[in-house]
């Protein structure tokens, strides 16, 4: 492994993790098992929290990496990118004021806002995967 790419492979892990919670918790809240539901959704937001420590952390120490690709390659991390960013920042208040709502048993509330909460969550995580491999191994 190349040096400086060790945490944004931990980041890769973490968005990856959190992808696979948040496919789970799906999955078991449509076969109403709620108890697994409420675990893999904890889960996943305890993975993005891991991402966002270590994403920190490296890029206080290694401030921003660049793209080094062209053409198409260029095209498409861009077209990545731009959207996962912004989703990114709106994500964090969606996330927690879904877990919220569910934890405090305001079931309604909860459906309502995890039915935005769960694509753009999902679409952060695996565009996060996706961009990482773009980055560090094209």
């Amino acid at each position: 492994m190349r040096p400086g790419v060790l945490l944004p492979s931990l980041d890769a892990f973490f968005n990856a993790c959190a992808g696979v919670c948040l496919v789970l918790g799906y999955v078991f809240i449509r076969r109403k098992n709620v108890p697994a539901h409420r675990a893999c959704m904890l889960t996943a937001f305890g993975f993005s929290v891991a991402f966002l420590a270590t994403y920190l952390v490296h890029h206080a120490q290694v401030g921003s990496v660049p793209f080094r690709g062209t053409g198409g390659w260029r095209i498409l991390y861009f077209a990545l990118l731009i959207p996962h960013v912004i989703l990114a920042t709106l994500v964090v208040p969606l996330a927690v004021t879904t877990i919220r709502r569910g934890l405090a048993g305001r079931v309604p509330e909860h459906r309502r806002i995890a039915r935005k909460t769960l694509p753009v969550w999902l679409y952060v995580s695996v565009t996060g995967v996706l961009v990482y491999f773009m980055l560090y191994h094209l």
